[in-house]
């Protein structure tokens, strides 16, 4: 997994992914990219500190690939362009991007409704992690989405704030584990507990009763995944 939070990325061409023979066109890609807005703005709408994006216009520093691709997709710009100022650099490969997934990061609060749970979501911003993680997880990326939990019902496991991912292809009750489901409208992350009298959905905090979707209800929970990953700052 690659899912670097730090502001300052050192200048190395040892390890920077993009050739130092043509970063030096970023900041002034990223500039006319911005067409006038404002570094404070854009930090809000691209979701990284506006510290950081003052540091890539100034070329102080530079971008990580996952960084990269969150700027891009932001903008609507073309990664390639943003980084070498051509749309097609096939004389420059970023090296290693093959080897890393882009997982969409959904505002999953605004998928109450009919419908498919993402429909009415806006994409934040993408998380990558390396294929190889993945494939030891058993993991596909094309069936893989993340989402934000809010609220303290799942605490200590899960935290307000903390990002987890969904493997969509796990939509059976299997165990123990947490899943992502929907009822009445709105998402939620619990374990979900087979009984007699229909499914179980259990918090992490004891403050919050269990609560039981009787057999005859079964057909108005909708289990959108199980949670396979989670991360949250310390």
């Amino acid at each position: 997994m690659a899912y670097n939070e730090t502001d300052v990325v050192k200048k190395d061409a040892a390890v920077h992914p993009i050739p130092d023979k043509r970063i030096g066109c970023f900041p002034a890609r990223l500039k006319d990219a911005l067409g006038g807005e404002s570094p404070r703005a854009f930090s809000r709408r691209c979701g990284l500190s506006e510290g950081a994006i003052r540091s890539y216009l100034s070329g102080d520093t530079y971008p990580t690939l996952d960084r990269l691709d969150q700027i891009s997709q932001t903008l609507g710009k073309d990664m390639q362009w943003l980084a070498f100022g051509e749309e097609k650099a096939q004389s420059f490969e970023v090296q290693g991007m093959d080897d890393y997934a882009f997982v969409p990061l959904y505002d999953a609060q605004c998928s109450a409704g009919d419908g498919a749970w993402n429909e009415n979501c806006r994409v934040l911003t993408h998380i990558s992690f390396t294929r190889y993680s993945l494939r030891k997880q058993g993991l596909t990326p094309d069936h893989l989405s993340a989402i934000r939990i809010d609220g303290d019902s799942m605490e200590p496991v899960l935290h307000s704030g903390d990002t987890v991912l969904i493997d969509h292809t796990r939509t059976a009750i299997e165990g123990e584990g947490i899943y992502i489901l929907r009822l009445d409208g709105h998402l939620y992350a619990k374990r979900l507990q087979r009984n007699f009298d229909g499914v179980a959905i259990i918090s992490a905090n004891n403050a919050y009763d269990k609560v039981t979707v009787p057999r005859d209800r079964l057909h108005e929970l909708e289990i959108v995944g199980r949670a396979v990953w989670s991360a949250g700052w310390l």
